[in-house]
């Protein structure tokens, strides 16, 4: 088939996901010996940056949710500290820069946008929109289940999204703290005008080469 469908999580459902088939049909069961080339696992935060925690900078001044750890010259609290070190060791997001599951063809599809023309059928059927967060694989979506990350998930599932167009005026680079974050300020900012801006924004994105 020159199209497949995959099980994709948005807007707190699964779903089916139609999208132009640009891999080869065995991609799948390369995936995890790919897993050591992950982009977003080497853009990962270190531990020694980003330093302030997101629930201590909720709670009033002089208070913490956890115990305080000194780190070199500098103050976290334990809870922020595990929290950093999980992430270090596991990325969410998976993207292998110049993945050999593509296709020659699939390279032009994707380069063009044109593959993600199928997901039309999701906004028909309701389970997408025009603009809103990226619906997930359920592998990817399974790590996403804290408070603090969860929230990408109360916005629609889009084809195009702030994500997306940040990343194309990045050249391709972000990482995946940067693209949580994102995905967060959409579902809270998210607005009729914002849309109609990002489906702007995205028409010339389109047409830039990176990949994303």
């Amino acid at each position: 088939k020159v199209y497949y469908t995959s099980k994709r999580f948005g807007q707190f459902k699964i779903f089916d996901f139609y999208k132009l088939r640009t891999m080869y049909l065995d991609a799948d069961k390369h995936l995890q010996e790919l897993k050591k080339n992950n982009q977003y696992a080497k853009m990962l935060i270190g531990i020694d940056e980003d330093m302030e925690c997101p629930r201590c900078a909720q709670l009033p001044d002089g208070q913490y949710c956890s115990q305080l750890l000194s780190y070199g010259d500098k103050v976290i609290c334990e809870y922020w500290y595990l929290e950093k070190k999980k992430r270090r060791d596991e990325a969410t997001f998976i993207k292998i820069k110049d993945d050999p599951r593509i296709t020659k063809v699939g390279k032009i599809l994707r380069k063009t946008s044109i593959d993600e023309l199928p997901q039309l059928i999701n906004v028909l059927k309701g389970d997408m929109s025009i603009v809103g967060n990226r619906p997930l694989p359920l592998y990817e979506a399974n790590l996403l289940t804290t408070d603090e990350y969860s929230k990408r998930f109360s916005a629609p599932a889009g084809i195009t999204g702030l994500w997306q167009v940040k990343l194309r005026g990045k050249k391709g680079m972000m990482s995946e703290e940067e693209r949580k974050k994102l995905d967060n300020n959409y579902a809270e900012h998210h607005s009729f005008w914002g849309d109609i801006l990002l489906i702007l924004k995205t028409i010339p994105a389109m047409f830039q080469k990176e990949d994303v």
